[in-house]
């Protein structure tokens, strides 16, 4: 990201977090046509087109919907969330066409946004006046690098940075799994099995991004440890079957897994739940899961998308919206992502001492991320990995 991006959005970030946090202006519980306005007659129409895993997924569409309801309900706007029954290019017409000015869309899904499809101008440029935010990747870019719409804004969080986290973390984790987990766990033992998994929904770049962050650094921990690690991977897992998740999981438990990532909706559910059938352990994705099964995920690798709809849906009602970057990218130290305090694990394991060695190691990889002394591979801009500079972890993919 630009020096001039991350000095707006720390300034920005600040001014908005101060904001009370209030009771939403409410959205649809069916599909695509619930809506309320509050009190206050704000020019803001604001909707949020929710992902296919739902505004209720605990976690990425949930974080979205709950503080966009809040910060219109502060502003005194109209908010809407929309579960999309006829495809997001349909859902993101319609909205426009309603006079909603401003619309954030969570589904990866840009090209009859940005191109155009089967002969149809882009809906970006049909409705000109209306701001266009989308997550997870910057396809409002053509060959050159040049912005093609100047009404999309794209939104990226460096979780790059905190799958990178997890990584070191779970390694020493598992090579202090006896210090640890002495009992009440059937974590495979060092000397039969060194394995990590990580499970995704779809092959792409915003899923890619976690994996190879969180590559390099199970590579890192295992490089200062001298020891090697098998990583087990699946990117087409979907986002909405919880038993696929936990077949899959499975798999890769028997295989000599002790740690499994989630980063598939809902099918992290099923995920976690055969962690704590098997005795085993998973880390949860976006919003602070740590205690959906307690003492059986790790962390979470968060990406707080409440954070950005937040900052732009106050930059657009300051009427400042056209001096934001239209590539975002939010960082560990914007609080939008990093992983979570594991305050819960820290409730089960049993060697406090060299748990909390554990944490201050993984704080100063944290810190090394932030002043640049590692540099991780960013997937989600474009970033090449190169599965050699991690020799001491043996990809094996599905």
């Amino acid at each position: 990201m630009k020096k001039g991006t991350k000095k707006f959005l720390g300034g920005l970030l600040a001014a908005v977090m101060a904001v009370g946090m209030l009771a939403g202006c409410g959205g649809d519980s069916g599909k695509e046509d619930g809506k309320e306005a509050a009190a206050g007659g704000s020019d803001v129409k604001m909707a949020i087109v929710c992902s296919n895993s739902g505004q209720n997924d605990n976690g990425y569409n949930q974080s979205a919907c709950t503080e966009g309801k809040e910060i219109a309900k502060e502003l005194g706007a109209e908010c809407k969330i929309v579960e999309p029954v006829n495809g997001v290019p349909a859902a993101l017409e319609t909205l426009a066409e309603d006079g909603y000015n401003l619309i954030f869309s969570l589904e990866y899904d840009f090209d009859a946004l940005i191109k155009g499809v089967g002969g149809a101008k882009p809906i970006a440029e049909q409705y000109p006046d209306t701001w266009f935010v989308v997550f997870n990747d910057n396809p409002n870019r053509d060959d050159k690098g040049e912005t093609i719409h100047d009404n999309v804004i794209s939104v990226l969080f460096d979780v790059h940075e905190a799958s990178y986290l997890a990584g070191y973390l779970s390694v020493y984790m598992n090579e202090n799994m006896d210090k640890l987990f002495p009992e009440g766990y059937s974590l495979t033992p060092l000397d039969q099995s060194r394995g990590i998994g990580f499970i995704g929904g779809t092959n792409s770049n915003g899923i890619l991004v976690y994996s190879y962050g969180f590559i390099q650094g199970i590579n890192k921990a295992a490089e200062e440890l001298n020891v090697n690690y098998d990583y087990y991977a699946k990117y087409d897992a979907g986002f909405t079957d919880p038993a696929l998740g936990s077949t899959v999981a499975g798999t890769f438990y028997e295989s000599g897994a002790n740690v499994v990532f989630a980063d598939a909706g809902v099918v992290g559910d099923g995920i976690t739940s055969k962690a704590k059938e098997v005795g085993k352990i998973a880390i949860q994705t976006d919003a602070n899961l740590d205690d959906q099964q307690p003492g059986h995920v790790l962390t979470s690798v968060l990406k707080i998308t409440g954070v950005p709809v937040k900052t732009i849906t106050q930059a657009f009602a300051d009427g400042k919206i056209n001096e934001m970057e239209k590539e975002q990218s939010y960082n560990l130290a914007s609080g939008a992502t990093g992983i979570t305090d594991l305050a819960e694990m820290s409730k089960h394991v049993a060697d406090s001492a060299a748990w909390d060695e554990i944490k201050a190691k993984t704080d100063e990889i944290s810190k090394q991320i932030q002043d640049g002394s590692i540099d991780v591979v960013n997937k989600q801009i474009g970033e090449e990995f190169d599965p050699a500079t991690c020799p001491h972890v043996t990809i094996k993919t599905e």
